[in-house]
């Protein structure tokens, strides 16, 4: 049978806490459950006394069909069964994201009962995690020893890249005395016999989070507790009372009309793949993940059309593997010029050679950009490609995603609506454009409103209005 125990809060109101007796548990301890109701206001007694009866009726059989879990129940063990129930619901970069996330959370308030969740401890909590060594930066190593070493020894990057497991790319970094992570590093001082210190210089640097990802935890408390609410384990939702960090907004970065076609022409002088990959990132804006999703079958070379159905992603741990866009409205049509589609149509052929001299190694997976041996590529290796590429030519700095906002943006300041570039993008919502690209749009409203005075010339009556004294040509427009 429930029971009912009146509180009066600070403020004067009233609500009442619902008990029911489950029995007890296998070391006797009696199995409580609690729920709070707090009438509506200018509510009648005779209608309080009704509401709560059925309150606690509607309370008692929740917890006697086992719907209302223990308000006692820790953080840490509701999280875990949060990301049970939700497992096959995230998307494996969401729970790599949460699993992440976690290990630091619980540290801090895994071990509190939900039911003594405080404000006070998520804003200490974030507090801390804006310490300077919080961040797990990974470590980094350095040497000008690597390439002599080589020399002497007789061996050749690309066989070192083999014997240490490590990308050959990574090697030619390491020999030009750039900086490589920690890991690689070990790998390739154990290859050759050696310690890592022995052979590099290793940095760990301390560093803060930033407010992004402090940001990101407590979305993630939130969104956890808020469903403690809605599962009735809790009646209120002690994140929305925090003050989560702000974070600065930054214009995203693009390359400008002519910066973008000094890179276009500086890649004529790269491998066709390469080319093929950049250039459509800039002309088409899908992300680098669509690029390296896309599949043969999804070129259109009559209509000049790719469609954008999948993304490739990768996961330490999991490899690189396939997975549905980002969004609903991220499945797309994308029309593109006869330039991109003919580069297009001269890689495809290159492929076609490539794949006959590798013969049966040759692994058809269908996709458009791919390794040597015809498996999907790793989206991490554009990355890497275009910084090598960059730092090469003293180009301004950009990625791969920035070709796609530089795709955008030079659409924007064409006078290209946002709607239809929010489509090309593959954005859920034009609002979404908008906020991204404020400034461009800003900037592009302005650049319209010269074109129009320069249109409509009023250069007589221009003159005379700026002639007025301000507090005259204020009378004149109330007037």
């Amino acid at each position: 049978m429930a029971t009912t125990k009146q509180r009066t809060l600070k403020d004067g109101s009233v609500s009442y806490e619902i008990r029911v007796s489950l029995g007890r548990d296998i070391a006797g301890k009696q199995i409580l459950k609690y729920h709070t109701w707090t009438p509506t206001p200018n509510m009648k007694p005779r209608q309080i006394e009704k509401a709560l009866e059925r309150e606690k009726v509607l309370f008692e059989e929740k917890c006697r069909s086992g719907k209302v879990l223990d308000t006692s129940i820790k953080f840490a063990e509701f999280a875990a069964r949060w990301m049970d129930v939700n497992k096959d619901i995230f998307s494996p970069a969401y729970k790599c994201l949460a699993i992440d996330l976690l290990a630091r959370v619980n540290i801090a308030i895994g071990n509190i009962p939900l039911e003594k969740l405080r404000p006070h401890h998520l804003q200490e909590f974030y507090a801390n995690l804006s310490e300077v060594g919080v961040k797990k930066t990974n470590t980094t190593a350095v040497t000008n020893k690597l390439a002599t070493l080589l020399g002497e020894r007789g061996i050749t990057r690309t066989a070192l890249s083999k014997t240490a497991g490590v990308a050959p790319i990574t090697i030619t970094s390491a020999c030009q005395g750039k900086r490589v992570n920690g890991e690689s590093a070990s790998k390739i001082a154990a290859s050759l016999g050696m310690e890592a210190g022995e052979l590099f210089e290793i940095t760990t640097p301390k560093e803060a989070l930033s407010p992004k990802t402090i940001l990101h935890h407590h979305r993630l408390i939130s969104t956890i507790l808020e469903t403690a609410v809605k599962w009735q384990v809790i009646y209120d939702n002690p994140a929305r009372r925090v003050e989560p960090p702000k974070m600065q907004k930054k214009e995203a970065a693009y390359l400008d009309d002519k910066e973008a076609l000094l890179v276009a022409e500086a890649l004529l002088t790269v491998s066709l793949k390469w080319r093929t990959v950049l250039m459509l990132l800039m002309y088409s804006g899908m992300r680098r993940g669509e690029a390296c999703g896309l599949l043969w079958s999804d070129v259109d070379f009559d209509g000049n059309v790719i469609h954008i159905t999948k993304a490739n992603q990768y996961i330490p741990g999991m490899g690189t593997f396939e997975k549905s866009t980002k969004t609903e409205s991220s499945n797309r049509v994308i029309k593109l010029p006869n330039e991109m589609m003919d580069l297009l149509y001269e890689y495809k052929s290159w492929q076609f050679e490539e794949r006959l001299k590798m013969g049966d190694r040759w692994n058809d997976s269908g996709k458009i950009f791919t390794q040597e041996n015809g498996l999907p590529i790793h989206p991490d290796s554009i990355t890497a490609w275009t910084k090598e590429f960059r730092e090469a030519h003293s180009f301004p700095h950009f990625t791969p995603h920035s070709l796609r906002h530089t795709s955008a943006t030079l659409l924007i300041m064409s006078g290209v609506p946002a709607r239809a570039v929010a489509a090309r993008l593959g954005h859920a919502d034009v609002s979404t454009t908008n906020s991204i690209y404020s400034h461009t749009i800003q900037t592009a409203d302005a650049m319209a409103s010269d074109i129009i005075g320069d249109i409509i010339k009023l250069p007589s009556i221009k003159s005379e209005s700026r002639k007025i004294p301000p507090t005259k040509r204020l009378a004149l427009v109330k007037n």
